[in-house]
């Protein structure tokens, strides 16, 4: 009886213990909002928490200038950020500097709108093969009014036909300046023509922006979640 009685005991604790392990991760691995990521195989020197080659930075761990860094990033009551700023802010100052200008250039001061914002980043994303920042904007792109076939002739690089003159313009700019490394003279002027000067250099800001944090995901290798379904094709 006395051994039952331990066993009992003994598989009760176990199941209290697994319980809040798997309640802490849940809140870890969203913020403290939502449920747990499921398991995934990512290569060995991936960090499951964080989903890329460092840990899991937490607002803790920040001394207090980057714990003001922190909160202005994160959101509300979050003990931990996801995406690229969760390795930019092993640099807070980086951090700091890339969400003002990632903020900016995403915003109506650019004189593009939302829907060819979206645009110029798919071609971006595009060009640096970036699979988790593709995922997470073509959703985005569609919602912001990208219709399906622009995204399909950004994502499989079929030819630029029968699109908008910005459109096209935008597309050629991107494919020329990121993946050529040479763009043509034909379509720089094209591109100043029908956006000005000031909105042009913020276009190609916004372009080399998303390029390079293309860049720096590749070097963490951050991988996509585990119940996200790639949606870039690359070989």
């Amino acid at each position: 009886m006395k051994s039952v009685h331990s066993m009992i005991l003994w598989t009760a604790t176990a199941f209290l213990l697994v319980c809040g392990f798997s309640s802490a991760a849940a809140q870890e691995s969203t913020g403290g909002r939502g449920a747990p990521a499921a398991a995934a195989n990512y290569p060995k020197d991936v960090d499951p928490q964080s989903q890329f080659r460092l840990p899991l930075l937490k607002r803790d761990d920040l001394d207090d200038y980057g714990k003001k860094v922190f909160d202005s990033l994160a959101a509300p009551n979050a003990t931990v950020i996801r995406g690229p700023n969760s390795i930019r802010m092993y640099s807070p100052k980086v951090a700091e500097v890339m969400s003002a200008a990632n903020r900016y250039l995403r915003s109506e001061e650019t004189g593009l709108g939302d829907r060819l914002l979206e645009v110029a980043i798919l071609v971006a994303t595009r060009e640096a093969n970036a699979q988790t920042e593709w995922t997470g904007h073509e959703p985005a792109a569609l919602k912001a009014g990208v219709e399906q076939q622009i995204v399909d002739i950004i994502k499989y690089r079929k030819p630029v036909t029968g699109l908008g003159e910005k459109e096209t313009a935008i597309i050629r700019l991107g494919r020329e300046m990121l993946g050529s490394l040479k763009v043509s003279s034909e379509t720089f002027a094209d591109a100043q023509r029908l956006f000005g000067n000031k909105t042009l250099v913020d276009l190609v800001t916004l372009m080399a922006n998303y390029s390079a944090t293309g860049a720096m995901l590749r070097a963490f290798d951050m991988q996509l979640a585990p119940n996200q379904k790639p949606l870039l094709p690359i070989p």
